[in-house]
């Protein structure tokens, strides 16, 4: 790993010997972009890939130049990376480089989440500064080399070293100019109970975005997108991801000019976004990570589990496995009392679950969702001991024990809002939209702040508990803050998000061995700002199999398998009235954070038997399904998404565990082989199914022997032919196979 100067100081060089990044100083004193991708020799100039003159200063205005801060209003008449209106009114900038200086590791970005480095020799970060002289703007362009991944990491920060205010009117954290627009645009989009479903469509010329203007990044769309080559596919071809580290309103955005090249942006939307910057101020923008591949998007999301779930998550549960829970929101909604709770702890003990977890109504007179948000105290009504005597008779039981919160929001019906409604966000003389009977407490203020972490840090130091799952149901309207003056409004939603991560560290650092699992309304904040305070997060409302087949499937090219709460919930499905089997539900389950979703009490004792053999199964496997190199193998976007399959493989490549899912039953089956990858070519493996046909839900106890050049060039045979029992009859179907090296 290094980052290389020329000796003339004009052309960097990072490159770690799995990608090259190459930054030059333009004639006109502008940083250029040479190119970002595959690794390139050290020791070579590489001026030849850009283009000089820059086009601003010449006569052919227009022509494409590669730029790393892109400004409007010089010739270049793509999309701005930053746009700052200056006191008369202007926003013409021409930001030259005047120095840069080589740090070893990677440098915190001051109240925003980002990854990290635990050693110095990790990482090295370029900080090239460039500035406007009449104006008196500076930006450093941070940008990180990691040792170990092909990635790097980039944010901006600007600063008003001139005498008069400017605002900052566009802020990217990432801009990407590319020499073509051979590519595809991959997005990650849908609804509640759809998100991440991967979109993929061809560049043409013009723009094409995806983002949210929510308050958060919401379900509709997910700050990762992908740039990949018509031909590429799991394993093979290239692919740019482009990764924005936030939790708020963001942009993600790729445009074709004329000349056929391609500039790409990630940042925080720049519509109703306006940073006020006095003389001295400086505004620092959320981290970009940007990470390449030249084998696929398989090893793409590779890169970006290693990154985010070793060097972005943190604290003590970042590399524990974590625990089998079941949550009690399916079970009962807010119809429960302490008896029924502890009803439900017993029955999932004997189980083998290790976590309850109680989930919405135990605050306040919390009845229904109309009422009690923001009093974080007990309603003895339905737990007369209060949260520790609960807590401590589940502890008793031999479980640990975990709570829901929101904290972010306040119902009218209330003594929170009752004490201060000036809190919550709205605009005065205006009526407040009201979601699912719920206001957003404004935490850009530090008064708001202070006041839920004192409350919610006595809860925490009142009883044994374990596990936080922090949901937040609505997004933001009416965004306006009485704490700021008019000409600051534009800094409100950026403000909250900084407050968030304010709550999140001063809570995860005072508890650090609590489990938090971020939630909204399931995964309308699953987000990698998020991952770097709670180490897992809710991954969607809805728990039907079939559909988290492909929720899964796309939250995995972003995010590490170990990220995604998965859970069992009963049938018929409550989002969407499906029925399918338990074994099923369990095998996609698998796959993540695993847990459940509904009342053990009410489980025949032939469902007890096969959910005590699932946990069982699960507990041995456990760390190789969460921690595991996750591969995709069969689509369930392709064709006519009949299936899925997927695996998890440990490291060393002795041991894997296949997934694969048959949604509909189809008469004279044709015969299929599923091919794997990451197996030793040269060592057999003992393959055993999992449900075992005899019912025992375990493995066989003589397992077939197939070798591992087979498994990946020829396949595992799925249906028959095959040396394994028929599948069962039915739609809705799963098996996984279990393959240990011999």
């Amino acid at each position: 790993m290094a980052v290389d100067r020329d000796a003339a100081g004009r052309e960097w060089h990072l490159r770690n010997g799995r990608l090259s990044h190459l930054l030059r100083v333009l004639e006109n004193g502008w940083l250029g972009s040479l190119h970002l991708g595959a690794p390139l020799a050290p020791g070579r100039s590489y001026r030849h890939l850009g283009v000089d003159p820059f086009p601003g200063f010449a006569d052919q205005v227009g022509t494409p130049v590669g730029l790393v801060l892109p400004v409007p209003g010089r010739g270049d008449f793509r999309m701005p990376a930053l746009v700052v209106e200056l006191a008369d009114g202007s926003t013409v900038l021409d930001p030259r480089v005047v120095g840069h200086r080589i740090v070893a590791g990677k440098p915190e970005l001051p109240g925003l989440p980002s990854t990290y480095t635990e050693d110095p020799a990790e990482a090295e970060t370029l900080v090239v500064t460039l500035r406007d002289e009449p104006s008196g703007v500076e930006v450093d362009v941070r940008t990180t080399l990691f040792r170990d991944v092909a990635a790097i990491a980039r944010s901006l920060e600007i600063r008003n070293a001139g005498e008069r205010p400017v605002v900052v009117r566009t802020a990217m954290s990432a801009s990407v100019d590319l020499p073509d627009d051979d590519w595809w645009l991959v997005t990650f989009s849908g609804t509640w109970a759809r998100e991440r479903h991967p979109a993929a469509s061809p560049l043409v010329p013009g723009r094409r975005s995806v983002g949210s203007l929510r308050g958060a990044t919401g379900h509709e769309h997910n700050p990762f997108v992908i740039l990949r080559r018509p031909e590429t596919d799991e394993t093979h071809g290239e692919a740019l991801a482009l990764s924005l580290v936030y939790s708020g309103n963001f942009l993600a955005e790729a445009e074709v000019d004329p000349y056929g090249t391609t500039r790409a942006r990630i940042g925080i939307h720049p519509d109703g976004f306006a940073w006020a910057l006095a003389p001295g101020g400086t505004f620092t923008t959320p981290e970009a990570v940007i990470a390449w591949s030249g084998a696929g998007l398989g090893e793409l999301s590779h890169v970006l589990h290693e990154l985010y779930g070793r060097r972005l998550a943190r604290g003590p549960w970042r590399d524990r496995p974590r625990p089998i829970l079941l949550n009690n929101w399916e079970a009962t909604y807010f119809a429960f009392d302490e008896a029924k709770l502890l009803e439900i702890a017993a029955a999932s003990r004997d189980l083998g679950v290790e976590l309850l977890v109680l989930d919405d109504g135990w605050f306040g007179k919390r009845d229904d969702d109309t009422s009690s948000l923001g009093d974080w105290f007990v309603d003895r009504a339905k737990l007369p001991n209060g949260i520790d005597g609960l807590a401590r008779a589940v502890e008793a039981l031999g479980l640990r024990f975990g709570l829901w919160i929101e904290p972010e929001m306040v119902n009218e019906r209330s003594e929170l809002y009752r004490a201060h409604p000036d809190w919550v966000i709205g605009v005065p003389g205006r009526e407040r939209t009201t979601s699912r009977h719920q206001l957003m407490l404004d935490l850009s203020r530090s008064e708001v702040v202070d006041h839920l972490e004192g409350v919610l840090a006595e809860l925490l130091d009142s009883a044994p508990i374990s596990y936080v799952k922090w949901d937040f149901n609505r997004f933001m309207t009416e965004p306006y803050s009485v704490a700021l003056p008019p000409g600051r409004q534009g800094e409100f939603a950026h403000r909250y998000a900084l407050g968030l991560y304010d709550l999140y560290r001063r809570l995860t650092t005072r508890f650090p061995d609590v489990l938090f699992e971020s939630c909204a309304g399931g995964g309308g904040r699953f987000d990698p700002g998020l991952l770097a305070f709670a180490p897992q997060a809710w991954t969607s409302d809805d728990t039907d199999a079939v559909e988290r087949l492909r929720i899964q499937w796309g939250s995995s090219f972003g995010y590490p398998i170990s990220s995604m709460g998965a859970h069992v919930s009963a049938v018929p499905n409550h989002q969407v009235g499906r029925v399918t089997p338990l074994a099923t539900r369990g095998a996609v389950a698998f796959f993540g954070a695993f847990g459940y979703e509904l009342d053990p009490t009410r489980l025949t004792d032939d469902e007890r038997a096969e959910v005590r053999a699932q946990i069982a199964w699960y507990r041995e496997r456990r760390e190789l399904l969460q921690f595991g190199r996750f591969l995709r193998l069969r689509d369930p976007f392709a064709g006519d998404g009949n299936e899925a399959a997927w695996m998890s493989i440990a490291p060393a490549g002795d041991h894997a565990v296949v997934g694969w899912y048959r949604i509909l039953a189809r008469p004279v089956p044709q015969r299929d082989r599923l091919r794997l990858r990451g197996l030793d070519p040269d060592a057999d493996y003992a393959i055993s199914v999992w449900p075992s046909p005899d019912g025992a839900r375990g493995s066989e106890p003589d397992p077939v022997v197939l070798g591992g050049d087979e498994l990946m060039a020829v396949g595992l045979p799925i249906e028959p032919p095959a040396p394994f029992a028929p599948l069962p009859a039915g739609d809705a179907i799963a098996r996984l196979f279990e393959l240990r090296r011999r």
